[in-house]
């Protein structure tokens, strides 16, 4: 399985400023436009980090920035409640399989498996626009009613387990989701992605903890750049355009990919 977090390296101090730094570029982008995991988790893993170890310590980092980002995002929730409940609801139960399934994969599966799940998440990015065209659901129907609400339900589970096991190119995944329930405002998708992320997270995070596997001098250092970038992102970036955010996100995916691919 994973390396115990007894037998976890330490940090040097120029590693220690590379993952706060890494980290407070996380949560900005996830608050803005997603593609934070793209950032924290190789930065783990450059810092000597196994892969299992990487994903759990920065699915736990990564939450103090969905925390911060819901809080400045709290005058949109309000008109989404009945959605959030629902959806928040399905999170939590799908963000807790994908977890234990996460434990259950032998490390050297993992380790073979990152540079393709690095791509995966990456092409769910680059290509989000089109998925979101792809899963579009006919207009006629109606967004309150109950076969709607189960489809997106349903939609919403798969993505939750996917983002338990590993979450790379989640935000992207419910992004287009959430355009689908016929949100237009930005920032309302934004408020809502944040909130499910973290119910996602939340008992995946308890799972980790309770086995061990997160490395705590890292994580809490990135928790506090994730929480310092998710709210300084969602708060003062409404004035950037998404657009941009997400080309400068694209080009730092591929180039990370790429890097996996060609160091194994």
């Amino acid at each position: 399985m994973s390396v115990s977090a007894d037998d976890l390296p330490y940090m040097t101090f120029i590693q220690a400023c590379f993952l706060f730094f890494s980290a407070w570029l996380s949560g900005v982008l996830n608050s803005v436009a997603g593609g934070g995991g793209l950032i924290i988790f190789p930065a783990l893993l450059l810092t000597g980090l196994s892969p299992i170890n990487a994903n759990a310590t920065s699915t736990l980092a990564s939450s103090t920035g969905y925390i911060a980002s819901v809080a400045a995002y709290h005058d949109k929730l309000p008109a989404q409640q009945q959605l959030s409940w629902l959806l928040g609801g399905v999170s939590v139960i799908g963000g807790l399989l994908g977890a234990v399934l996460l434990l259950y994969t032998p490390t050297g599966t993992f380790n073979q498996l990152v540079p393709y799940l690095m791509l995966i998440a990456t092409l769910l990015f680059t290509f989000a626009r089109s998925i979101e065209i792809l899963l579009k659901i006919a207009p006629e129907t109606s967004q309150n009613s109950r076969s709607f609400l189960l489809k997106a339900a349903i939609i919403q589970f798969f993505i939750s387990v996917y983002g338990g096991f590993y979450g790379l190119g989640l935000s992207f995944l419910m992004l287009a989701t959430l355009s689908l329930l016929g949100i237009r405002d930005i920032y309302q998708i934004n408020a809502l992605k944040v909130l499910m992320m973290l119910c996602i997270d939340s008992f995946a995070i308890i799972t980790f903890v309770v086995v061990g596997v997160i490395a705590w001098q890292q994580a809490v250092l990135m928790m506090v750049g994730t929480a310092i970038g998710g709210y300084s992102g969602a708060y003062y970036t409404r004035q950037l355009k998404p657009e941009s955010v997400r080309r400068f996100i694209i080009v730092i995916a591929w180039g990370i990919t790429s890097y996996f691919f060609f160091s194994k």
